[in-house]
């Protein structure tokens, strides 16, 4: 048996991981003081449960419920539109925050982020603790939403501090009490590992994150793969990820989808839908100089049931007319006449660095470089005068009907008060001010 998670160094190196507290839900009540302690639910142009803040969660919402049962679980519950526009802008400024404190921070996503801390006692005088209190304090402060904070020697373990107390918790786990929080956590409640590797633990006796953690490093080689064995590491202490404060510029795949109500029987209008998602998927791909050598298309019934389908490419690109083909002729073969849809959606997989493309006998490289230049002019226009200035046709009727209509039609406050200088589809990256503390 492997003692070392019990002797090694209380602080060798302090990561911090800082999870948001039901984050949408959350913006909404700083922004909107008259919902504080109310059940708020986002999702109302979906139908679905988007995010619930801990009042909702207290009466039994969960995300992913359709609407029409929330008022059953919870009557009084207040359904408001998303505001992912807004809730991008909280996001940043808890970043911008949290770069007060530390130059490493990791954007883990919308509302999470990684902290290296190490070191950085000396220039604040005191523990860390003491650091992560006065981050999660300026965040309550400034922003007026609450965030649960762990501190420990790995990634792994600062993910399961941040989890161990929520909402507005805090929990530090120094190398000596590593086994403290590891002995009645489940395996499967550790970042990283999965229904199916939990399932296959038990059948060697390892149903907790300790256990786990004190088998044998042989053990772990010989039948677990190597993203297991570092997370073998991180639960012992040892920090095999770093804290990579560079932005994301490299992905395997790129999605966009779009859900829309009412849901549509008509054609035009549903491909309409899905071209959209292409051109939005291939505006990331081109930002990151990535072209797809597969395209994945699905459609979303009302009932909630899929179906979509994977094309190989016969050219890497980023180029919308140069998926148009394959996106309809993957369309009508996934699409059924007269049946309601509620949901579009693409993704570019397969990406690979568009200096790698190399051309074979059947293409035109004159043609493909008039091209880029096109899109190299869309999107200059698009960064300049707003999403969207210059698009495709075969995407026009998304702007000819309404997209969400009827009682869940409301659009977010951000979309209808603008400021001086914005328009419909041009806004500032203003903070968000308008809220009480």
């Amino acid at each position: 048996m492997n003692n070392e998670p019990l002797t090694i160094r209380s602080w060798p190196q302090a990561i911090l991981h800082i999870d948001a507290d039901a984050f949408f839900a959350s913006c909404e009540q700083a922004i909107h003081p008259e919902l504080r302690g109310k059940p708020v639910i986002t999702g109302k142009e979906r139908g679905i449960v988007a995010a619930a803040s801990y009042e909702a969660k207290a009466r039994g919402v969960k995300r992913g419920v359709r609407l029409s049962d929330v008022k059953k679980i919870c009557p009084d519950a207040v359904i408001v539109p998303s505001d992912y526009e807004t809730y991008s802008l909280f996001s940043l400024r808890m970043f911008e925050i949290l770069r007060r404190f530390s130059p490493d921070v990791e954007e883990y996503s919308i509302d999470e982020a990684f902290v290296d801390l190490t070191g950085l006692r000396r220039s604040f005088h005191g523990p860390y603790a003491m650091i992560a209190r006065k981050m999660q304090e300026t965040i309550g402060t400034e922003l007026g939403i609450t965030v649960s904070v762990g501190v420990s020697l790995s990634k792994v373990l600062a993910k399961i501090g941040s989890k161990h107390r929520k909402p507005n918790g805090m929990t530090i786990i120094p190398g000596r009490d590593i086994h403290l929080y590891l002995a009645n956590l489940p395996a499967e409640n550790v970042w990283g590992i999965g229904p199916n590797t939990a399932a296959f633990l038990r059948k060697f006796g390892i149903t907790t994150a300790l256990q786990f953690a004190r088998k044998d490093e042989a053990f772990i080689r010989k039948h677990l793969s190597k993203p297991y064995h570092e997370i073998w590491h991180e639960l012992n202490g040892r920090s095999v990820y770093p804290v990579t404060a560079e932005s994301k510029s490299t992905y395997q795949s790129i999605s966009k989808m779009k859900t829309f109500t009412p849901p549509s029987a008509d054609e035009p209008f549903v491909f309409a839908q899905i071209a959209k998602n292409l051109e939005n998927a291939c505006i990331k791909a081109r930002r990151y100089r990535l072209a797809a050598t597969r395209l994945i298309v699905f459609l979303k019934k009302q009932d909630f049931r899929d179906s979509g389908i994977d094309l190989r490419l016969n050219r890497p690109t980023a180029f919308p007319s140069d998926l148009f083909g394959p996106l309809r002729e993957g369309f009508h073969h996934i699409y059924q006449p007269g049946v309601l849809y509620r949901q579009t959606g693409v993704v570019l997989a397969g990406l690979v660095p568009e200096a790698s493309v190399q051309y074979t006998l059947f293409d035109d490289p004159g043609r493909i470089e008039k091209m880029g230049r096109v899109y190299q002019a869309v999107d200059r226009l698009s960064e300049k005068f707003g999403k969207y200035t210059v698009h495709h046709a075969a995407s026009l009727p998304t702007k000819l009907q309404a997209q969400h209509e009827g009682e869940r039609g409301d659009v977010p406050k951000r979309k209808t008060a603008l400021f001086r200088g914005e328009n419909r589809r041009q806004r500032l990256g203003l903070p968000v001010l308008d809220m009480k503390v």
